[in-house]
């Protein structure tokens, strides 16, 4: 017999997104808006009024003055959901959803007002032109980029580098010129963007198109259907990690049950951590979390098939052996396009 929980998940799986009747207003995401306005207010910035509505995904479409936010934000149900098929979430909480918040109202700003087109604009972070790769491989800790959403992402494209600029700029109480007094190339960055930001608030925006990408209301798919494929592999998962584990969990033998210190599951271990791992792999190394999600099933399922075990009296020490394992595989990905060379 079906449980009411199981009956529940899959009625809402088969619900159309458009239909879930989603709205910004009335949910937890609107006191946090507001609260962003007033910090807009706060920087000086009046004359340039973004539009937020809920989307497939963060973003603001191009030529616009929209900011999607994700729709699974606005249920805690959608979120939990979205959290067990994607293993990470980019907006949890009141602190993290004003981090994207700032991020995108940098892309508003520059497409607001055409920064882009700017000679000093391109002179700072490079033309729009350059190719928007899915794929990009960062420097951790270059000194060329300030630092702001996880996984290095001022590098990926010079629209990005704008906007995590800009989102430093916005942030309220940092001290970015003593925060980047070392890095003279990022620091340049800022104040620019501070001079800009200073010569902005008395000009209206050129561009105030508030046209949507994926608009909550018009997402025909179910929500099975927008998930499909996020448990898929895209690429084979690296083979010869068995060595590898066996130099971190033991082997259960038919003397664990003389055992003095209790032994617990490999594979239990590693699916603890993982909501922390995918996440702190990402923001360190820029390892796409649906990647690292993958490569710990994949241990996960290779522990329970070789039978390991650990000992509780080393569990951390366990843990930073894994830890240490997984940020090596993925920094070679990251790098070299392939966990193992």
């Amino acid at each position: 017999m079906q449980s009411e929980s199981s009956f529940e998940a899959g009625r809402l799986l088969g619900t159309s997104i458009r239909d879930l009747g989603l709205t910004l207003e009335g949910t937890d995401l609107e006191p946090v808006v507001d609260a962003f306005r007033r910090e807009l207010a706060h920087a000086g910035i009046h004359r340039l009024q973004p539009y937020f509505y809920l989307s497939d995904e963060w973003g603001v479409p191009f030529e616009t003055i929209a900011i999607g936010i994700p729709f699974y934000l606005a249920r805690a149900d959608l979120t939990l959901l979205h959290a067990e098929r994607t293993g990470h979430l980019e907006g949890l909480g009141r602190a993290d959803l004003l981090r994207y918040l700032r991020h995108e109202m940098g892309h508003v700003v520059n497409y607001a007002y055409r920064l882009y087109e700017q000679p000093d604009w391109v002179a700072q972070f490079g033309a729009m032109t350059q190719p928007y790769l899915d794929e990009y491989r960062p420097e951790p800790f270059s000194g060329r980029f300030v630092r702001h959403l996880p996984g290095w992402y001022a590098q990926k494209h010079p629209d990005e580098d704008w906007a995590e600029t800009f989102a430093v700029w916005l942030t309220p109480d940092q001290n970015w010129r003593d925060d980047y007094a070392q890095f003279p190339t990022a620091l340049a960055k800022l104040e620019y963007c501070d001079a800009t930001m200073a010569i902005l608030q008395t000009r209206d925006p050129i561009v105030v198109a508030t046209e949507r990408d994926d608009d909550v209301s018009q997402l025909e798919d179910s929500l099975a259907r927008h998930y499909e494929g996020e448990s898929e592999d895209e690429e084979a998962l690296p083979a010869g990690l068995d060595g590898a584990l066996r130099s971190i969990f033991e082997n259960a033998s038919a003397d664990d049950a003389t055992a003095v210190v209790a032994r617990l599951p490999a594979h239990g271990l590693i699916l603890l951590l993982e909501s922390d791992l995918v996440a702190n792999v990402f923001r360190w190394t820029g390892h796409f979390p649906e990647r690292t999600r993958r490569l710990l099933r994949h241990l996960a399922d290779r522990a329970l098939v070789l039978n390991q075990v650990y000992s509780v009296d080393r569990e951390i020490a366990t843990t930073v052996a894994l830890t240490t394992l997984v940020t090596a595989l993925a920094m070679n990905h990251v790098h070299r396009g392939t966990y193992l060379s």
